[in-house]
């Protein structure tokens, strides 16, 4: 009786960690090695000055800094800046609009993610029309949270995003947030608020005196 040759499984290799820091350091601090998987909220936290806000912006490659970051497996040095940073999104805490109204800020095609999104978080569409110094902060915060995730990021990298909101804001963002986890997007969150950290991260790093440990 004859037998076919069995075919051989497929590779099976796990998929790259979505973003991967090797021996990342500044004169700040580090070195730092840790991964963030695809759909995994990791939040940051520590004492004031303690390099929180740098070690985002090392992540965004805005900040000088030694060592290698991956994105999914490639290099950040492999491609332009501007192509690395479209895809892992730095939001600061206190945003900068460099337009005279947030709606200057997006492009046409993005005017359906607006009309989901803005009632999302509790925003009114005309909101979009006003001059940014008439905005309240935290209709700010929540625009500028808005203006990030219209860029469909891979990797969200936000500083105290819900700094300046009220509960019932804060819920909202969470609940935004949450959702794109879902989807896929990994988000790094630097947040004073032990609750918010629990609520969203997988899991949660401390900063303090150049050394990144896991709470």
């Amino acid at each position: 009786m004859s037998s076919k040759p069995l075919s051989e499984s497929p590779d099976r290799s796990p998929a790259p960690a979505r973003l991967s820091a090797c021996g990342l350091r500044s004169r700040f601090g580090g070195p730092f090695d840790f991964e963030v998987q695809a759909g995994e909220c990791v939040a940051i936290q520590g004492p004031s000055g303690a390099g929180k806000s740098v070690l985002l912006r090392m992540l965004a490659d805005l900040d000088p800094h030694e060592g290698e970051i991956l994105l999914d497996g490639r290099s950040c040095t492999s491609m332009p800046a501007p192509a690395w940073r479209a895809q892992v999104v730095y939001q600061a805490a206190e945003p900068a609009w460099w337009e005279a109204t947030a709606g200057e800020h997006f492009a046409h095609e993005q005017r359906g993610f607006l009309d989901q999104t803005l009632p999302a978080l509790s925003l009114a569409a005309g909101l979009l029309d006003s001059e940014i110094e008439r905005l309240s902060t935290g209709e700010r915060q929540r625009l500028a949270l808005v203006r990030s995730l219209a860029r469909k990021p891979r990797v969200l990298l936000l500083d105290e995003p819900t700094a300046a909101l009220d509960p019932a804001s804060v819920a909202r963002a969470e609940a935004l947030l949450s959702g794109c986890l879902a989807q896929g997007m990994a988000l790094l969150i630097v947040t004073h608020s032990a609750d918010q950290a629990r609520r969203l991260a997988r899991r949660i790093f401390h900063l303090e005196h150049g050394r990144l440990e896991t709470q």
